[in-house]
């Protein structure tokens, strides 16, 4: 092998794996780059490498430097100089500054800043407070950099390194060694393929104890985000050694291993199938259905109202309750536990409000309280209430590392009221029902026609299902709502049938459109258009505010990752822009976040707008409704691109109007109950744009993917 040292200059070609890419070395005693192929790993142009690898001669593309082994080293010019420290390795420090620094200390920076750090405040525009961060960066960052020189070559990025770093402090190299597979446990955005490259370069043998227990937790933790709670054994089996690439055989005594040490659980069931359960996930499921049958069989304050109180409430209301209605807001004080589902149009906000009025006369004390902050502030709105999220409801704390409402502190309510409980997950149940004292009641409204929980289980389903719940189904739709195409179309597609377009005059508006579109960069391109263009114009819409694009699938012309990429040029070409990895975010941009962030009390899903970008500093500044949160290099990752979605993101969430691409590409998502969840998250129009086929796909396919619960069961008390 030979060993070329420079500067990578340019990435001309990137796998979507970034597996493999082509890009340009700048090498100091060659005129013209060297073009390099291969595996880049974590390296990004701009930075000074280490390559060791062969000459090729390709027919096609001439002579190229084929990659064996490639790192990063400390830049050795003024210019590498500054790209380095204008990275986000450093805190505090962008382009501009970087330039300064290099100005002011020369080609005796990085020595400078290795021996006396706070010499900093020397270059103008560094203050006191500006130099002990741009310090305390370096300082950590010099620890980075050797742990860097250790994950270079298996491919770590800048930002895990630093997560790596803060995770496992000055020890993180040898717990790596020790045991690689803790990264994908420990640390969000190092998955269990990451770690398992690391270990097999490391030496890992394939049928290491350590990598069949890490594969078979990675499996299970797949499986809860697919919505299970747990896998049956013949099913995780096969499952874990695929991903591993060994026998079955070997599997069970590291699933024995798993369970002594409690990382899993293992229930035997009297039809012999034996159930592998995530920790904690048995002992979450077994709580949330004990405390909600103890819920549903204990004395409360439940009563029928009479009908003069329920007719006096409606003529204040001024609302006609329909009998289907009267009987769901009676069912809420004849029981317990009580479940109000349909679909939109139905009457589900009106029966919350005159359940409030009945209630708060009986001198109740009623609460309100939904999955999301969207949710929570629609609900009261039209209930003309207040209403929180549930975490908020039960006081989670970051610091104390939980919810602070449970059974030692209960909630003080005597009726609580969770809308949008399809989106309610087991473990979130668990937690409600622990706060409830035993005298409250507890009603979940929701449509369980939408999409399940994001988070494992199928709890609306399930409370259904099992019998304990009064349950009212509403299914008449209303003369104000029967206006709406959107409403009529929900319904339609909930029945299997095609949506249809109202007829309307040349010129006239009308709030439901498909625009069909076979080719899926055609469809790409309309839909651009229409949200930038057409839909503004027509509309009088916000494209940033009022318009939302609800996808399938993040991949393929019309997924989420090419939609965002095309709107953020669309919207702000030739602005300002923080680069992270292969992201890119401007002033202005619409973005989502990721997971949960219980520290900045900012949670999977949310949406907010980027209102402040300091490249100087690698930061920027998110507005989420009324709060604004900041974020740096170390949860940077966590915030992705948000005008186009997933409709699973969607869930809780109403928007003016929505845009639903429908490809065949997206065959193994196109699902009745996908295509139902987007139109029902629409207010005032919807533009579906298109294959015909793939909607009929859809329609065709109303088999719920079938989640892994045993919730039903336990709430009926029958033996599992």
């Amino acid at each position: 092998m030979e060993r070329l040292r420079g500067e990578l200059k340019r990435v001309r070609f990137a796998s979507d794996d970034g597996q493999f890419a082509v890009c340009d070395l700048l090498v100091p005693d060659r005129v013209v780059p060297v073009t390099l192929v291969g595996n880049i790993l974590a390296t990004r142009p701009g930075e000074s490498v280490e390559v060791w690898g062969r000459w090729r001669e390709d027919v096609r593309y001439g002579r190229q430097f084929a990659i064996e082994r490639i790192e990063a080293v400390l830049p050795a010019t003024r210019e590498g100089v500054e790209r380095y420290l204008a990275s986000d390795l450093i805190e505090g420090i962008g382009p501009t500054l970087a330039r300064r620094i290099v100005a002011h200390f020369g080609a005796s920076t990085l020595e400078i800043l290795d021996a006396a750090p706070e010499r900093v405040q020397e270059v103008e525009g560094i203050g006191k407070k500006r130099a002990a961060r741009i310090t305390a960066s370096w300082e950590e960052g010099r620890l980075v950099h050797k742990i860097m020189v250790f994950l270079r070559s298996h491919g770590v990025s800048n930002a895990n390194a630093v997560r790596i770093y803060r995770t496992f402090g000055a020890q993180a190299v040898e717990v790596i060694q020790q045991n690689p597979y803790a990264l994908s446990e420990a640390i969000f955005g190092i998955g269990f393929k990451s770690a398992d490259r690391i270990a097999m370069q490391a030496g890992v043998l394939p049928g290491d104890l350590s990598r069949l227990r890490a594969g078979l937790l990675h499996t299970l933790g797949e499986a809860s985000g697919e919505g299970h709670m747990y896998l049956p054994w013949e099913l995780l089996r096969p499952r874990a050694a695929e991903l591993l690439g060994v026998g079955e055989h070997l599997l069970a005594d590291a699933l024995e291993s798993l369970r002594q040490e409690e990382r899993v659980s293992v229930e035997a069931s009297p039809g012999g199938e034996t159930r592998v359960y995530a920790a904690g996930a048995l002992r979450v499921e077994e709580r949330a259905a004990r405390r909600l049958r103890r819920l549903a069989q204990s004395p409360g304050l439940t009563g029928r109202p009479e009908d003069a109180a329920l007719a006096q409430v409606e003529r204040e209301l001024g609302v006609a309750l329909a009998e289907a209605q009267r009987r769901a807001v009676r069912s809420v004080f004849e029981h317990k536990l009580a479940v109000i589902t349909g679909g939109p149009g139905t009457g589900k906000t009106t029966i919350v409000r005159a359940i409030c009025e009945l209630a708060e006369r009986q001198g109740w004390r009623v609460t309100l309280a939904a999955p999301t902050g969207r949710a929570a502030r629609r609900l009261g709105e039209t209930t003309a209430r207040g209403a929180t999220t549930v975490h908020r409801l039960l006081e989670y704390s970051f610091q104390a590392g939980g919810f602070q409402r449970d059974e030692e502190r209960p909630l003080e309510t005597d009726l609580l009221i969770v809308d949008e409980a399809s989106m309610v997950d087991t473990w979130l149940l668990a937690a409600l029902a622990a706060a409830l004292p035993a005298t409250a009641c507890l009603a979940l409204v929701g449509d369980i026609d939408q999409l399940p929980s994001v988070g494992p289980g199928q709890v609306l389903r399930d409370v259904i299902d099992s019998g304990i719940a009064g349950v009212t189904r509403l299914t008449e739709i209303f003369r104000q709502a029967e206006a709406s195409t959107i409403v009529v179309n929900a319904h339609r597609i909930n029945a299997g049938k095609m949506p249809v377009v109202p007829a309307r005059k040349p010129g006239e508006l009308v709030d439901f459109y498909t625009i069909n579109a076979e080719d899926p960069k055609q469809a790409h391109a309309r839909i651009v258009e229409l949200v930038t263009e057409r839909m503004p114009r027509a509309f009088g819409l916000d494209p940033l505010q009022d318009v939302q694009i609800l996808a399938p699938m993040h991949r393929g012309e019309v997924g989420c990752s090419k939609l965002n990429e095309a709107l953020q040029r669309a919207f702000h070409q030739g602005k300002p822009e923080l680069v992270r990895g292969h992201r890119r975010f401007c002033e202005g941009d619409r973005v989502m976040q990721t997971r949960n962030n219980y520290e900045a009390e900012v949670f999977n899903g949310d949406v907010g707008q980027v209102v402040a970008l300091h490249a100087e500093e690698n930061t920027l500044t998110v507005r989420f409704d009324e709060r604004e949160v900041s974020y740096d290099r170390a949860n940077l990752d966590e915030l992705v691109l948000a005008y186009a979605i997933t409709v699973h993101k969607s869930q809780g969430s109403e928007y003016r109007a929505v845009v639903l691409p429908m490809s065949t590409q997206h065959y193994v998502m196109l699902q009745r109950n996908l295509l139902y969840t987007a139109v029902t998250r629409a207010r005032e129009l919807v533009v579906v744009v298109g294959s015909e086929e793939a909607v009929r796909l859809a329609l065709k396919n109303d088999r719920a993917s079938e989640r892994y619960t045993q919730l039903a069961r336990r709430l009926r008390g029958e033996s599992v």
